[in-house]
């Protein structure tokens, strides 16, 4: 990532430094991603969609150490291994609207919310920010090369009420007080970022 674009990483320092952790993601454009996992304090393992393990990026991503997951079922496999990165201790990364959108958060689904849940591990916002303004000229998909994007992290919180239930209504509860937080650390990183 360093040697293609110029990121600009704020707040690394908010990743717990052991321990399991969720990075919960913007996702605006295909490096978002892979933006995240080149900056980032601790390794990340994503979950990422089936369709994309394909040809040589399946050994890769499994290698890695992605979770690729089935989005048009629940996917107890997926499941099992997201839960077993936090289990070890690990950094599990998600993009919490589910796909690539506007990045603004708007949408959430509820799988950010139960894996917090379910494993007490801190959540921590992170918003990747110019990577959508303008496109390349020799590769149009992707930013222009040596541009500056920026990676900031937010501070970590709990998604729980501190109840310790596993409701639907806790779940439901939770992804409010998950969006509401999320909306706000992008709206505070985009006024420090000037964008």
């Amino acid at each position: 990532m360093y040697g293609l674009w110029k990121p600009r990483v704020l707040g690394a320092w908010r990743v717990p430094a052991g321990g399991p952790a969720i990075l919960a993601v913007n996702h605006a454009h295909n490096i978002d991603g892979p933006m995240l996992m080149g900056t980032a304090p601790r390794p990340v393992h994503f979950l990422i969609k089936k369709e994309a393990f394909v040809g040589p990026l399946d050994p890769f991503l499994r290698g890695i150490g992605q979770v690729k997951v089935d989005r048009s079922t629940v996917d107890r496999t997926a499941i099992d291994q997201a839960i077993g990165v936090l289990d070890d201790g690990g950094v599990l990364g998600i993009f919490p609207e589910g796909t690539r959108g506007d990045g603004d958060f708007a949408s959430l689904r509820a799988g950010l919310a139960y894996f917090a849940l379910r494993s007490g591990a801190p959540i921590v916002p992170v918003a990747v920010l110019g990577s959508t303004e303008r496109r390349g000229r020799l590769i149009k998909a992707l930013p222009p090369l040596r541009s500056r994007v920026d990676v900031v992290f937010g501070d970590a919180f709990q998604a729980g009420d501190g109840s310790g239930r596993r409701t639907r209504t806790a779940l439901d509860e939770a992804t409010v007080r998950i969006q509401e937080r999320l909306t706000g650390h992008l709206e505070n990183a985009r006024r420090l970022t000037g964008r």
